[in-house]
């Protein structure tokens, strides 16, 4: 993909979907917690627990015989009018006690037994006991007779407006804590599931990148992917076994077509040689021969792809003498001189002599077809193991260099010929292990420079 818009990250996608729906249900959680227990009436206000012992705090007293009373102060009568049901119960180390409303039998009878207790809950288990029994607050406080223990219970129900502060006060301290470790382990988790998950994707993509045309056969590895994926990768692997088969039959048509055409160009080459000469004669025996050059080479391309003959040593400059020998007449009779050289008296590589051969005489016969009737045609063997061949004729635009090797591609639209041949040599060499390249000869045409793999 091109731009970075057209790919995404299936990690970032998971972690920008997780984090937003981890915060909405510790959001919700929260909410439905608080709500239940507000609903249901366990959601309790202490803080009227601690206003009543205050409250008590600043009126408690001694009497003239030392026993405790309490003064009629002006917060005490409020906390009376606006409870109820307000008990409570104060009592000193020396066992005097006062209290004042329906104390819970419960609470009466712990007596002196927590004189020592600073601070305490009493009360019963949420869900195991009777949920109706209210807790009890017990605190040590200094009043103006002395330390003394003050036991109440006036806490009730939860207002809606302290329930919801509640809620968001339990959201603050808990849920948003809990979110920002959650968001972590997001961000740390994601990459390494998603890595694991997706192992088996990279074995398949490494396998994808073999897949070549001459290399058929190749497969995606199934093994390790995840199921989700499994049916796009199965999808492939049946389209490369279509591709093969629609490969196979390709080949084998050329084959036959490239064999079929062997009788009708000998032939027609037989009855050319029996016409006077003449330079239509010369023209139609060029035509006849390039013919019977791309009939061979679609049969080598084909030999040379199916692996049915193992590749040996062969010398280049014996190979280049042969071609120049074979068309020699055929320069000539084109107007033009063929002329050999070779950089020393053996240079080999390694391939099909046969595939070679006729590779060299096509380019041969395209220097002969383009290269303006005039001139030499140059043939060069050279180290490594390289052939040169080069006319003296128009050359090739340099914007075009590049694409003539292309199928059906032709310098000038309207000359002779569909435009396989060069295309066809380059498979060859490829198929060598070579490459073929067309630079500016140095006498102003053009020269193709075939490389090919040394022998070690």
């Amino acid at each position: 993909m091109s731009g970075s818009a057209a790919a995404h990250s299936l990690r970032s996608r998971l972690i920008r979907w997780l984090v937003p729906l981890q915060a909405g249900l510790l959001a919700l959680l929260t909410l439905l917690v608080m709500s239940t227990l507000f609903l249901t009436g366990l959601l309790l206000d202490d803080r009227d627990e601690e206003h009543a012992i205050d409250v008590v705090t600043q009126a408690v007293t001694r009497d003239v015989g030392g026993g405790l009373m309490l003064r009629p102060t002006r917060d005490l009568q409020k906390l009376r009018a606006e409870t109820p049901d307000l008990w409570f119960l104060v009592r000193d180390r020396r066992g005097h006690s006062i209290s004042e409303g329906m104390v819970p039998a419960e609470f009466g009878k712990i007596g002196d037994a927590l004189d020592d207790i600073s601070q305490a809950r009493l009360g019963w288990q949420m869900f195991d006991d009777d949920p109706r029994k209210p807790a009890a607050r017990m605190k040590r406080v200094s009043t103006a007779a002395g330390t003394v223990l003050i036991l109440t219970a006036t806490q009730g129900p939860m207002s809606f407006t302290k329930a919801l502060l509640a809620t968001s006060i339990a959201f603050v301290s808990f849920a948003l804590p809990s979110l920002a470790l959650m968001t972590l382990a997001t961000f740390l988790a994601t990459p390494i599931v998603v890595r694991r998950a997706l192992a088996g994707l990279d074995a398949a993509a490494s396998k994808a990148r073999q897949i070549d045309i001459h290399k058929r056969g190749t497969r995606l590895p199934t093994q390790g992917v995840p199921a989700e994926v499994t049916p796009l990768v199965t999808a492939v692997n049946d389209a490369l076994k279509r591709l093969d088969d629609g490969y196979v039959r390709h080949q084998r048509f050329i084959a036959d077509a490239a064999h079929e055409l062997r009788t009708p160009i000998a032939i027609l080459t037989t009855r050319l040689e029996s016409l006077p000469p003449s330079a239509d004669k010369t023209r139609l025996a060029e035509d006849a021969a390039r013919l019977a050059t791309l009939a061979e080479q679609l049969l080598d391309i084909q030999r040379l792809d199916q692996h049915r003959n193992p590749f040996t040593t062969i010398d280049l400059v014996g190979l280049g003498r042969r071609v120049t020998a074979d068309l020699a007449p055929l320069a000539i009779a084109a107007g033009y001189d063929l002329a050999f050289d070779a950089a020393d008296a053996r240079i080999a590589t390694r391939g099909d002599q046969m595939a070679l051969e006729r590779a060299l005489t096509n380019l041969v016969q395209n220097a002969i077809q383009h290269g303006g009737r005039r001139g030499t045609i140059s043939i060069r063997v050279s180290h490594p193991a390289t052939i040169e061949v080069s006319d003296q004729g128009d050359g090739i635009p340099e914007e075009q260099q590049a694409l003539i090797f292309e199928p059906f591609y032709r310098v000038h639209p309207l000359d002779r010929g569909a435009g396989l041949g060069l295309n066809m040599v380059r498979e060859i060499v490829h198929l060598h292990g070579g490459e073929i390249t067309v630079i500016d000869s140095t006498d102003g045409g053009a020269c193709f420079r075939m490389a090919l793999p040394p022998t070690a």
